[in-house]
């Protein structure tokens, strides 16, 4: 068995969260509405500190900063993508074309980052890390975030 089934056959085990009644809310119209990223790619700059295994905390991203670093560290992970163009995982400059088309109404002073290669219970960001992110967003006057999961 080569890696890549390694580690399908492992995540198919895994079970996963059941939320009986999810929380929903209807946001504004996105030409209204302020817009963060909140991504799983663990990107961090070259200053915060790097995410290492089994790291349930988040890294907040600047708006303007583009000297991001990718901390994912599995060997069935395709970094070429990334290394050619930082959208591929955190579509900041699409954000903000589309905040300079009118399509949105601004792009957030502040972008949140975890690592999703979670070998265990997340359990720890769902009810402690992730609500603080939200918060932190919820501050930045958010309205919508757009996720990409890695």
């Amino acid at each position: 068995m080569n890696g890549d089934q390694a580690m399908r056959a492992f995540a198919a085990g895994l079970p996963g969260p059941e939320f009986p009644n999810p929380a929903w809310v209807t946001p504004k119209p996105l030409a209204q509405s302020t817009v963060a990223i909140v991504t799983s790619a663990a990107l961090h700059t070259p200053d915060d500190e790097a995410f290492s295994a089994a790291d349930t905390g988040y890294r907040v991203i600047e708006r303007h900063r583009r000297d991001l670093v990718m901390g994912h560290w599995s060997p069935n992970f395709d970094h070429t993508g990334i290394v050619l163009d930082l959208n591929v995982v955190y579509p900041i400059d699409r954000l903000e074309e589309l905040a300079q088309q009118g399509a949105i109404g601004a792009v957030a002073p502040r972008h949140i980052s975890f690592a999703g290669n979670q070998p265990d219970d997340v359990a720890t960001i769902r009810l402690d890390t992730g609500p603080q992110a939200a918060a932190a967003l919820k501050a930045d006057g958010v309205d919508v975030v757009l996720l990409t999961p890695v």
